[in-house]
């Protein structure tokens, strides 16, 4: 069993790690499709990546339950990294989490398995942070819709099926889950507003 000692430490700087690590994911979701670079990232227990630890020492707290999926699960020292760190209840159930750690995207539940908030408070939904091996070696995704001119490309190594799920989680909106990719210590967002097709398609 891992001891609190031997756990990977947090932020050096914590207000100042924070602060950038927060500018940086609001960057990423005003701006669909832009990559941005987690500036503060930082070690922590396999597998999760250096900006997706970044993202929980900065928005993860007592009152956002988190949903972890069985690749993160495997690994104890996870959980007991994040609970000293963030004090983040982990929750069983997706549909309640306030955020969702996924390391295997290929496995992951359904997105309508998530909180998808309500008419009146769509902001009760769940935000998924996914690991991804690459945001630039995909098959090329077109994106389009708010804090987007015109269109953009994207090509982050998502499957075919979660982007036909992004399309029916869309017309849900103001509901619907928010997406958030991370590959190494860079992040792209991808807000329910925004459309994403097969780039030709």
């Amino acid at each position: 069993m891992t001891t609190v000692a031997e756990l990977p430490a947090g932020f050096a700087d914590k207000v100042t790690a924070a602060q950038s690590t927060f500018r940086a994911v609001m960057d990423a979701m005003a701006r669909p499709g832009r990559i941005c670079k987690v500036a503060a990232a930082l070690p922590a227990p396999a597998p999760l990546m250096p900006a997706v630890a970044a993202i929980a020492l900065t928005l993860f707290d007592h009152d956002t339950p988190i949903w972890l999926d069985a690749a993160v699960v495997r690994h104890r020292e996870v959980g007991q990294w994040l609970k000293f760190h963030c004090s983040a209840p982990v929750v069983e159930e997706a549909s309640v989490a306030s955020f969702a750690l996924v390391a295997d995207p290929a496995r992951m539940p359904a997105l309508d398995c998530f909180a998808l908030g309500s008419n009146d408070y769509p902001d009760r939904s769940t935000t998924l942070i996914l690991q991804v091996a690459s945001l630039t070696d995909g098959a090329p995704l077109e994106l389009s819709g708010p804090g987007i001119r015109g269109t953009t490309a994207l090509a982050a190594t998502v499957s075919a099926d979660l982007i036909a799920q992004l399309a029916l989680n869309r017309e849900l909106f103001p509901r619907g889950v928010d997406l958030v990719l991370v590959a190494g210590d860079e992040v792209v967002a991808l807000p329910r507003s925004t459309r994403i097709t097969a780039k030709g398609g």
